[in-house]
């Protein structure tokens, strides 16, 4: 008979299907048109009933089935029971007839890191900016991003009325990464994508540096590694505090399956092990190739404005 699948397979297929049921939160909540939405540190920084609502749902479904994780979410909750209607019991049959990576097969629950995202780009979802609007459960081990799952909630949403709405990403090192077109950006163009609604004169002067053809800003972490490993930026830059284990945790696990790399804008990994704190205090620099070009161009005055 098969062995059962290892862990980390049934983890990430349980992570897909909590993250369709996600989705399904954040468009009814959307569609009820009553948002509730709350002020956090200030008006960049908002929370809303889709953000409580799928949090409760991610967390206490991932910890129902695998109990000795670590789950770290964005959102401060009470830990009052969830009801029932926020499980989500199900699991990607397609995930788990994959075999597990070699150097993952032994990995027991308590070792297992996830980081959540409920709903990365809440301000573009507060404005009707659905396209930018992603979920991310990222899944570490030995305090790396190895794993992770993106939800994108509208997806397809401007094909019009008929139009089957959402996807959901997945990716696992030494694997790959699923459910989208790797494409790479048009070649010798200098494309980047970063922030819509954090900017300041430092993410600012870091892009100007780089001499770029075009800059995209947008919202979300997520929504801005898709727009790399679909080929519509060359480069993430990101020169500014402000993003968190939780923006970068699925994106990167999902970026590095397909060969890209994310680092600070100094060029260091990020840590994911349970202990570390929150904050990517010295922002982000993501490619899916030609890191190096992007990577040796950051100014050292903009290098020393941040620090880790």
């Amino acid at each position: 008979s098969m062995a059962s699948p290892a862990l980390l397979m049934r983890v990430v297929a349980s992570a897909y299907s909590v993250a369709e049921k996600a989705a399904t939160i954040v468009r009814n909540v959307m569609s009820a048109g009553d948002l509730g939405i709350v002020e956090k540190a200030g008006p960049n920084d908002l929370q809303t009933k889709a953000d409580r609502l799928v949090q409760m749902s991610i967390c206490a479904s991932l910890a129902r089935k695998f109990p000795k994780v670590t789950i770290i979410g964005e959102e401060e909750l009470p830990t009052d029971d969830v009801t029932e209607d926020l499980i989500e019991d199900g699991h990607c049959e397609e995930i788990l007839k994959k075999p597990c990576p070699a150097q993952y097969t032994g990995i027991k629950e308590e070792e297992l890191v996830i980081w959540v995202d409920p709903l990365d780009g809440t301000k573009e979802y507060t404005e009707g900016l659905l396209d930018h609007v992603t979920v991310l459960i990222g899944i570490a081990y030995g305090g790396k991003a190895i794993a992770g799952v993106i939800n994108q909630p509208y997806y397809n949403y401007e094909a019009g009325a008929n139009a089957v709405l959402g996807r959901t990403i997945w990716g696992v090192l030494g694997m790959g990464a699923f459910g989208f077109q790797l494409t790479e950006a048009p070649a010798g163009k200098h494309i980047i994508v970063t922030t819509r609604s954090h900017s300041s004169a430092l993410v600012n002067e870091c892009i100007t540096a780089l001499n770029p053809d075009a800059v995209i800003r947008v919202g979300g972490a997520g929504n801005k590694i898709i727009q790399l490993i679909e080929g519509k930026a060359s480069a993430y830059v990101f020169a500014s505090p402000g993003c968190k284990k939780w923006d970068t945790c699925a994106p990167e696990a999902i970026l590095h399956a397909v060969g890209g790399k994310i680092t600070d804008i100094r060029g260091n990994p990020f840590q994911y092990n349970k202990e570390v704190k929150h904050m990517n205090s010295a922002g982000v620099l993501a490619t899916l190739r030609n890191y190096d070009y992007y990577a040796s161009r950051i100014p050292n005055t903009v290098k020393e404005s941040l620090v880790p």
